[in-house]
Order: C-alpha cells, then sequence, then structure tokens
C-alpha cells in the first residue's frame, strides 16, 4: 500500500494538468496511465489530426495567392504529410511525456486503477501484479472519452475506422467514406481528401451542428468545392466489407457508396465503464456531474476534469478545468481560501458560456461563447450583426477572392458581446481577442475604443461595430 495525497488517474493532458497544478501547491501526487502518458491528444486526436490538416491548408492557401498559385506545380507529398504526423506523436512514444512527470516530481503508476472504496483504489500493472493505494486529500478520474460507433447494421463487422485509426493510419486509402459531419468527421474528411484520398461524407442533418447554421453551410461549400461528395439529410442503413476488402455503404435514399475505407465519427461515451465507480455509489459508464471546481456531486473527495464530466469536450476546456481542480483540491486539503464565486480562482465558469473551438477544416470555424439559438435558449434579449469577412482589406490581401463569415451576438440588455463566429481562411488564430471580449464582458461602448490594425482581418471588429451602430 501506498500513500499519496492525490491520485489522479489518467495521464493525458488534462490529468496531467490536474497533477502539476496540485503538486506545485505542495501535494504528493501520483499518476495512473494505462495506455501512453500523454493520452488521447497527443497522440490520436489534437495534434495528429493537426499535423494531417496544415500541408493542405498551406497548399490551399499558395494556390488563391495570384503568383504564388503559378509555383504550385504538384500535390502533397502524402508520405512527408504521414511522416510530419508521425513525428508529432514521436510515432505513439511517451518517453518524453514520461519524463517531464519524473522531472515535476509527479510519480507515474504504469497500469488499469479501480476505484475501491474512499479515497482507495488498485492499480493492475502490465505483469498482472496488483497494488493498493490510498489518497490523503482526493482521487480525480481524468479518463476521457470514448469513440462509440452508430447502431448501423453491419458496421462494426466491417471493421471501421474510429477517430484513432482516421489520425494514426499509415497509408491514404484509395477511397473514404466518412459517417458524421461533426467536427471529427469533417476534418478527418478535409485531412484524408488533401492526401489524395476520394471522400463521400454523410450526415443526418447539415455538417457542424451546434454552431451558427452558416458555418456548416460555408464548410460543405467548400468541401464539395474541393471534390469531397458531401450528402447531408440521409443515414447510411448497413455497411458491409466484402472479401476483397471493399466496404458498400447502403444510405436511405437508395443509394450504395463503395469505398476503401469506412470511418465512424459520430459521437463520444464516458471512459468510466471499468473504473469500480459502483463501489462508491456511482454507475459505471455514465458521464460524472460535478460542481464548478469539477468535485463529484455526492461525495467530498472525489472529482471528474475534462471530457468524462461532459461540460465542455475540448481539450484545452480540460486543461482549463485542471488548473482550477488541481488547486481546488490543495486548497480544500490544505485548509487555505477556497474562491468558488463566478471567475474565482478555483472554478472553471467559463466552461458555461465562453468555452472557445476552432475547427480546423478548410475554411476554419473560430467560436466562442453562445451562438444565437443558444442566447435565446437561456432567455437572452440578443441582437445579431453579420459581416462578410471577404469584404476586410486583410482578408483580400490574404487570399484573392476570400470567402468567409463573421457575426456577433450581442446581450442587449447588458449591451455586452456573448458570442463570436468567424468562419474563414486564417481564422483561428483570430478568436482570442473575442475570447477576451467575452470573458471579460467587454462593453459594446469600450470595444469602440479597441482600434483593429490595417489592414489585418481583425478590422471585421470594427466592421461589425460599425453595423451594430455607434453609442448614442
Amino acid at each position: 500500500m501506498t500513500d499519496y495525497d492525490l491520485i489522479v488517474i489518467g495521464a493525458g493532458a488534462v490529468g496531467e494538468n490536474v497533477a502539476d497544478y496540485a503538486h506545485k501547491r505542495g501535494l504528493s501526487v501520483a499518476v495512473v496511465e494505462a495506455e501512453l502518458v500523454g493520452g488521447e491528444c497527443s497522440y490520436w486526436a489534437c495534434m495528429p489530426s493537426k499535423a494531417l490538416l496544415r500541408s493542405g491548408h498551406a497548399l490551399a492557401a499558395a494556390r488563391r495567392l495570384d503568383g504564388a498559385k503559378q509555383a504550385v506545380t504538384g500535390t502533397l507529398d502524402a508520405a512527408a504529410v504521414l511522416a510530419r504526423r508521425t513525428s508529432f506523436t514521436s510515432d505513439w512514444d511517451d518517453s518524453s511525456q514520461v519524463a517531464w512527470l519524473e522531472s515535476a516530481d509527479i510519480a507515474l503508476l504504469r497500469g488499469h486503477a479501480r476505484i475501491t472504496g474512499p479515497k482507495t483504489l488498485e492499480v493492475t500493472g502490465p505483469d498482472g501484479q496488483v497494488e493498493t493505494h490510498t489518497a490523503r486529500a482526493a482521487v480525480a478520474v481524468v479518463t476521457g472519452s470514448l469513440h462509440t460507433l452508430p447502431p448501423i447494421d453491419g458496421l462494426a463487422d466491417a471493421k471501421p475506422w474510429g477517430t484513432r485509426e482516421g489520425t494514426s493510419a499509415r497509408q491514404v486509402p484509395e477511397s473514404l467514406m466518412v459517417i458524421g459531419g461533426g467536427v471529427a468527421g469533417s476534418e478527418l474528411a478535409t485531412a484524408w481528401a488533401s492526401l489524395g484520398a476520394k471522400v463521400t461524407l454523410v450526415a443526418r442533418h447539415g455538417l457542424l451542428g451546434g454552431m451558427e447554421p452558416f458555418a456548416g453551410e460555408l464548410v460543405a461549400d467548400a468541401m464539395r468545392a474541393s471534390g469531397i461528395d458531401v450528402r447531408t439529410g440521409v443515414n447510411p442503413t448497413r455497411v458491409d466489407r466484402d472479401e476483397h476488402g471493399l466496404v458498400t455503404t447502403t444510405l436511405d435514399d437508395g443509394t450504395t457508396v463503395i469505398t476503401s475505407e469506412v470511418l465512424a465519427a459520430t459521437g463520444r461515451a464516458a471512459h468510466t465503464k471499468d473504473l469500480g465507480l459502483e463501489s462508491v455509489g456511482l454507475t459505471a459508464g455514465d458521464w460524472l456531474d460535478v460542481d464548478d471546481t469539477m468535485l463529484v456531486t455526492g461525495t467530498d473527495w472525489l472529482y471528474a476534469v475534462g471530457d468524462v464530466n461532459h461540460r465542455v469536450l475540448l481539450t484545452h476546456q480540460g486543461k482549463y478545468q485542471a488548473r482550477a481542480a488541481g488547486e481546488a483540491i490543495a486548497a480544500r486539503f490544505q485548509g487555505t481560501p477556497l474562491h468558488t464565486e463566478p471567475w474565482g480562482a478555483h472554478v472553471a465558469t467559463a466552461d458555461h458560456a465562453a468555452a472557445p473551438q476552432v475547427t480546423f477544416t478548410d475554411p476554419e470555424v473560430a467560436s466562442v461563447g453562445l451562438t444565437e439559438e443558444k442566447a435565446k435558449q437561456q432567455g437572452l434579449n440578443v441582437r445579431v450583426v453579420e459581416y462578410e469577412l471577404g469584404s476586410i482589406a486583410g482578408a483580400a490581401l490574404q487570399a484573392d477572392g476570400y470567402v468567409g463569415r463573421a457575426n456577433m451576438v450581442v446581450d442587449e440588455d447588458r449591451k455586452v458581446v456573448v458570442g463570436m463566429t468567424f468562419v474563414g481562411q486564417d481564422v483561428a488564430e483570430m478568436l482570442q481577442g473575442a475570447t477576451i471580449a467575452v470573458v471579460g464582458e467587454v462593453p459594446i461602448d469600450r470595444l469602440w475604443h479597441a482600434v483593429p490594425a490595417y489592414p489585418t482581418m481583425n478590422e471585421i471588429w470594427l466592421r461589425l461595430l460599425e453595423t451594430y451602430g455607434r453609442p448614442e
């Protein structure tokens, strides 16, 4: 039996941050990891997917500039792109991440953790040996989420790609069926099409549901223009892989599509099935409900951070939660002041209405805060203004024939921005300004004094404000 102040189950990016911030406050900490230290984001999600996408973005941007497009005489070197992707995963080797834990004085327990009671768990190591560990302060569940397959006849037997296979494949398939028009499906369809695969994407509704409707519409238009066969409003009813390895997807409109591979990107589930949650009165397989310090409802020692609490399934938001949780755990254990008021040091207030997100399609979608629909659902009295990004001088310089749009959702009662969405080439790096405006609840009247540099695409702020109207 080994004691620590805090034991973190899951050594992904979020778990590492919980451990680090608690340790910086003086707690002894161990993390338990059954796979690779660094987790999903490092090896099968954020980093490899963006590495797959970046070369295609750069090539497409060059082709949109007269003078540069004449220099483009070929297509992407797919092998080089895949090799670059693999370099970002360190070829799925976690040695550097393990070295970081050692440098931070955080213990690593290799194996699978099961909670056996309050503040107590067992870790089954790779050799089958079981060790018992106890936590004096808290246990944090940071196990993330799992890819799930939609209930389509034959799909599981067809050996589909999930998001892991979609980011780690070693070769470009000749053709690919992507099921799902959310962020993962849209990004991976974009990536593999840029690498030379003939891609078909099918979505039950439009693309990028939950965002402003124009975002999915502009992305779908651009996908079709790039050669991706985008079919919305259709559902696969059956998937079959034949003896030659080819996959036939039957759709509910009566058509069929034959491809080399099929990728299902339609949902995530809580990674909590085999953690022993039932031993402390919780339900295995469920998302874990938490307060704003990430303390699991009904407990005073168990925390759930990141995807597993189902608040905002984004790595950067999970790391934000982790910073708050790590310090809250330490404060409670040490009896130091706990700041749980909105926007306090020990809470993740931004989860509720100020989470930023970038979808790295081409065009990119960068958004923060509430959409018009979500704002109205919350009972806010809102006014929405839109402006074409292509009309901005900075955008015209960025690409010939620039296509994009931005909107601003304003709470009319408080006269503050509660949501922003940008769609267009290179909008990802514009998002932090909008995030600051939303989090800081900067009054519209004050934003008039935040002068955008000319000629940059940030001039969109001035045009949106002008569309909204000068203060009286």
